[in-house]
């Protein structure tokens, strides 16, 4: 890994780490979604991660192998398949004929914790960065 390879590492994970952000504010604002283009209520939204890896010489995964990977990267987004949950209003617009509505799978508890771990690893990654730039400053100091 070169002298920018850990703030490269970092980048992705500040790029896949907002996106979570993104799909987490998507599934709390659906939380009371009972229509949706596809037919029933809204299915909560979960993004895959995994390790990022180049197209690289044979000394460069060498490299890679001894000193770390290259980051991490979105693999899709995915709809949970966990069930939804019935709620009885017999005055909601998409009550059945026995007045149950069919509700999103969105737990806000949830969202909140995951919410918190986004925010927690975008910090993270933040601070590598700091960390990389720092260490590149003192060893342009060095050579001074």
């Amino acid at each position: 890994m070169g002298m920018f390879g850990a703030i490269d590492a970092a980048a992705s994970g500040l790029t896949a780490e907002r996106l979570r952000m993104d799909v987490i504010s998507n599934n709390i604002a659906n939380v009371n979604t009972t229509r949706t283009a596809e037919g029933g209520a809204y299915r909560r939204q979960v993004v895959v991660f995994e390790p990022r890896e180049n197209e690289e010489t044979f000394a460069q995964i060498l490299s890679k192998k001894a000193s770390g990977g290259n980051g991490v990267r979105v693999v899709g987004i995915n709809k949970d398949s966990s069930p939804t949950h019935q709620v009885y209003d017999p005055a909601h617009p998409d009550a059945n004929k026995e007045g149950y509505v069919e509700m999103p799978n969105v737990n806000i508890v949830t969202e909140m914790v995951d919410m918190i771990t986004a925010t927690r690893a975008y910090e993270a990654n933040v601070t590598t960065v700091n960390a990389a730039k720092s260490m590149a400053l003192k060893a342009l100091e060095i050579g001074k």
